[in-house]
């Protein structure tokens, strides 16, 4: 059996961190962090992210406000919300639940965001300055795998890594993170030609393509790591699943993510650390 990278027990000590340092935080300064969501539209998975996100920055001692919007709402007003919130200086970090409602520009909501509390790390300015090497936030998921690497001791540095799927939220900020991890990395896509021959080369696999159990055993190099960001519903099966089939990858790797509790709670974990870093900052500040 691989070792199983447990990410409901990894970002339990996470969350308990964080607490530990919020609470001396305020001692110190009397901030206490505020993460601000706006939600758009009635997208359930949405809402029960945003949700669990409230929940957790609850248990935590950090501030969650949620500012819902219906889905004919104007982007002009999503727009207004953001500039205020970018204005509060209350407000340390700010959540753009995606996806928006169909007809809004994503892009334009998120390229008003200040980079300074955008701890999703999903908008235009973040992306650019994790490219360029430049201190910046890192999209949660991504940042989420790299934190279950680092907390397991799996070494990253020139080991050969290979991501299928190319997102904005997922495949992109993941190669780049690996890259910066002195990785050899490898995207690869759906229009990928041979594709398992790719993934049979990756030491370390990243699955981000969102296609049901996509990647099977023999696809996967013996003794990889292997990374599953997947979360599909699936008719007929009772849990939500990933991008990997779990039994039959089981077998060819040492070490994997399973579905659920795997990839998904590090994301929340991550967020919640990056408002309470976007907190800590605006206290020097």
């Amino acid at each position: 059996m691989p070792l199983i990278l447990d990410g409901n027990a990894t970002s339990k000590i996470i969350r308990a961190e964080i607490k530990a340092e919020v609470a001396a935080l305020t001692a110190q300064t009397g901030v206490k962090p505020v993460l601000a969501a706006i939600l758009a539209g009635d997208n359930p998975a949405s809402q029960t992210y945003v949700s669990m996100k409230e929940r957790q920055c609850g248990r935590a001692g950090i501030g969650s406000i949620t500012y819902p919007f219906p889905s004919d709402a104007p982007q002009s007003a999503v727009e207004e919300c953001v500039d205020k919130l970018n204005a509060d200086p209350a407000v340390h970090g700010i959540l753009i639940q995606h996806p928006l409602p169909k007809g809004m520009d994503e892009a334009a909501v998120l390229a008003r965001l200040d980079p300074a509390k955008d701890v999703d790390g999903i908008a235009p300015q973040s992306m650019g300055r994790l490219l360029a090497g430049m201190e910046a936030f890192h999209a949660c998921t991504p940042e989420g795998m790299m934190e279950l690497l680092r907390r397991y001791n799996i070494p990253v540095a020139g080991k050969h890594a290979v991501v299928v799927g190319r997102s904005v939220i997922l495949g992109k900020p993941m190669a780049i993170l690996l890259l910066a991890g002195n990785a050899t990395v490898t995207i690869c896509h759906s229009r990928t030609p041979n594709l398992a021959e790719m993934t049979r080369q990756a030491d370390i696999l990243v699955a981000a393509v969102g296609k049901p159990e996509m990647i099977t055993g023999n696809m996967i190099k013996p003794g990889a790591v292997v990374l599953d960001a997947g979360y599909n519903k699936v008719e007929g099966r009772d849990t939500d699943v990933g991008d990997v089939h779990f039994a039959s990858a089981s077998e060819a790797a040492s070490a994997i993510t399973p579905v659920p509790g795997g990839v998904g709670p590090m994301t929340i974990a991550t967020l919640m650390r990056n408002t309470l870093t976007a907190a800590k900052r605006a206290a020097k500040a």
